[in-house]
């Protein structure tokens, strides 16, 4: 076909939907089989831009349930790229009608046309299509299961979130994981039960699916049930993850002096060694009353309760223990034990609180005095580009001097830079500041921000 007669077709095609669209027709698309032919024809033409056309139509102008199925009926004869495309403007276009043929179209040899059949689902489906859409999640094709996964999210109703939690337990691991997981998206808080139950399974992937899911849907009346999923979670990264879970669902609590509560409450309900290993969790949600509990852990003679309470005070949420993590580091005489003690320090001094920038800035230079690494030094310098004043710029330039801490100090001078009410005041020292680290970088990004923010221009923020 010559270029003249495809834009030929394309202009007619514009035309037409024009005309559509302003009302030139005068019968209602729901009354007008002329109308609707038309669209079909467009819909199984070669050209994509011309198809692009007739989907729209599909999507918003051709209105009316006489229209749905007239388009959903042309479906068994469009190859199966048309037959994708129709069948995802149908889902769009939302009237239930197309139904049937969405689920004929499962049917398809074609990979692409179940995927866009399981797509359209979510909005045309009923309760009845959860148990398909389930049974996709576990297909080979990865394009199916996320088209299936993406339906189950956006299927509308309550019902549809009591089907899926119904087929929780009879449902395959990384199943049930998904499951967690578009329970978690549809925002289905009666499910905390269900997905507390999974938090125990004997399955990893769908115990973190499950106690990532409470991180977000769980109440603090959960609070006791989730630590069971603290206990039952591999060492490592696993309980780390459940534990701030179970901190972030205490963090909701309004009152910082209460939401140790639920944890403390529960804790004399166990054995002395899950006990010890709850500790931790208790460290990340903080407290004055937690920190009672703590500081008798560092103190008891018991080696393992002592080393559970100094990584639960490491934990700590905010700078209230600053005070103590500094003095347990000066006269920590281990040295694994004051490496992470002070880690801790370096981190809980930068966080954004009720202190001023100066504060900040004062126990991070206490910190540098405690450093006896460069590991522990730069950790420093990469924690004082958060505070946000000149003072910080002063206490940077001089470690640009020094080899083993000048990459740390110039990607925080260019971070630094990055805060335009804080540059663009104190431009000409800026300038000279970011032509500095600019010298000594080895990093082309760090170099490349430094120079957009000489010229006062935007760029990407660097890595926390």
């Amino acid at each position: 076909m010559t270029g003249d007669r495809m834009v030929s077709r394309f202009a007619l095609a514009c035309a037409f939907a024009g005309a559509l669209v302003v009302g030139r027709f005068v019968a209602a698309a729901d009354d007008s089989s002329d109308v609707v032919g038309v669209v079909i024809n467009l819909l199984g033409d070669k050209d994509k831009d011309v198809r692009a056309i007739g989907l729209q139509q599909v999507r918003e102008e051709a209105k009316g349930n006489a229209a749905t199925k007239q388009f959903a009926a042309a479906l068994p004869k469009l190859a199966p790229d048309a037959q994708a495309a129709l069948l995802r403007a149908l889902g769009d276009r939302g009237d239930a009608a197309a139904r049937p043929a969405v689920l004929d179209m499962l049917k398809s040899s074609d990979e692409s046309v179940r995927a866009a059949a399981l797509f359209a689902l979510g909005p045309l489906g009923t309760t009845d299509d959860v148990v398909v859409l389930i049974r996709a999640l576990d297909s080979q094709s990865k394009a199916e299961k996320q088209a299936a996964h993406e339906s189950l999210v956006r299927m509308s109703g309550d019902a549809a979130s009591r089907a899926i939690i119904a087929a929780l337990p009879s449902a395959k691991p990384a199943v049930r994981a998904d499951l967690i997981a578009i329970l978690t998206a549809r925002r289905a808080g009666f499910a905390a039960p269900q997905v507390v139950t999974a938090a125990l399974d004997n399955d990893a992937v769908v115990r973190t699916a499950a106690m990532s899911a409470l991180a977000q849907l769980g109440k603090p009346d959960d609070v006791p049930a989730m630590l069971r999923g603290v206990l039952k979670a591999s060492s490592g990264e696993e309980r780390a993850a459940a534990e701030r879970a179970v901190a972030a669902v205490c963090d909701r609590i309004a009152d910082p002096n209460k939401r140790a509560e639920q944890i403390l409450k529960a804790l004399p309900s166990y054995g002395a060694d899950d006990q010890t290993t709850l500790l931790s969790t208790l460290g990340r949600v903080g407290g004055p009353d937690a920190l009672k509990v703590v500081e008798s852990a560092i103190s008891d003679p018991n080696l393992r309760r002592h080393a559970a309470g100094i990584r639960a005070l490491c934990n700590w949420p905010d700078a209230s223990v600053a005070t103590k993590l500094e003095g347990m580091t000066e006269a920590a005489r281990d040295p694994g034990e004051r490496t992470q003690l002070l880690r801790a320090l370096i981190r809980v001094a930068a966080l954004h609180d009720a202190r001023t920038n100066a504060d900040r800035l004062e126990l991070l230079k206490r910190d540098m005095a405690l450093a006896t690494t460069d590991e522990e030094r730069n950790l420093v310098i990469r924690r004082v580009r958060t505070v946000h004043t000149m003072e910080s710029l002063h206490y940077l330039l001089p470690y640009l001097d020094k080899p083993e801490l000048a990459q740390e100090a110039a990607a925080s001078i260019v971070e630094l830079a990055h805060y335009k009410e804080l540059r663009e005041p104190n431009k000409p020292e800026f300038d000279r500041a970011l032509d500095a680290a600019i010298r000594v970088s080895k990093d082309s990004v760090v170099v490349d921000h430094a120079q957009r923010y000489k010229k006062g221009q935007t760029a990407e923020r660097a890595a926390p």
